[in-house]
């Protein structure tokens, strides 16, 4: 966690990560972790390379959502709930007709879209499980980066979805229409 100094009279007493509820996670808004299914799940640091694609993903995607007023883009110290589960996702957009009136807390309404760079220590099965668990809560449209194959794994539901690779460009399809950056420039 980061924190330069401690009051003592503001430490809370976390419960321990089997007993934890969810709505305990949220008021304790604990800074590292996401919550999933009772268990708390630690968020190692971003690497160098995980921060140049999650900003050059703001880049070109805030860019475009500004111009044409769209909605607003989050970052990774943005909490979402989704069902079971409490989630950072790097990048994520909302649109306007669909951001909650109160933005003080963590969002009750998932993103349209989540993006995800994979990490040096993600498994292929949690993150493949966490782009699923975005779309079943509502998700529309869900991006996993992985920077050692410079590919973008597309999720639109649980029975569509598509690799990009370097050469290719990625849309914001029916999500943040007229969007699309080359693939590569997202590596750049």
């Amino acid at each position: 966690m980061r924190s330069s100094q401690t009051n003592p009279e503001s430490i809370q007493e976390i419960p321990a990560p089997d007993t934890m509820t969810l709505e305990e996670f949220l008021e304790n808004d604990l800074e590292g972790y996401e919550y999933v299914k009772g268990e708390l799940v630690p968020m190692p640091p971003a690497t160098m390379i995980h921060g140049e694609i999650s900003i050059n993903i703001i880049h070109y995607l805030d860019t475009y959502v500004r111009e044409h007023q769209l909605g607003r883009l989050y970052t990774a110290e943005t909490t979402f709930q989704l069902d079971d589960r409490v989630v950072k996702p790097d990048v994520a957009f909302v649109s306007t007709d669909r951001l909650p009136e109160n933005r003080e807390k963590a969002s009750p309404v998932p993103p349209d879209l989540a993006v995800e760079v994979v990490s040096p220590s993600d498994k292929h099965y949690d993150v493949t499980e966490k782009a699923l668990a975005y779309l079943k809560a509502g998700t529309r449209l869900v991006w996993v980066i992985e920077p050692v194959a410079k590919t973008v794994m597309v999720y639109r539901s649980e029975t569509d979805s598509t690799v990009l690779n370097y050469e290719d460009t990625l849309t914001g399809e029916d999500v943040v229409e007229g969007f699309s950056c080359p693939v590569a420039q997202l590596f750049e």
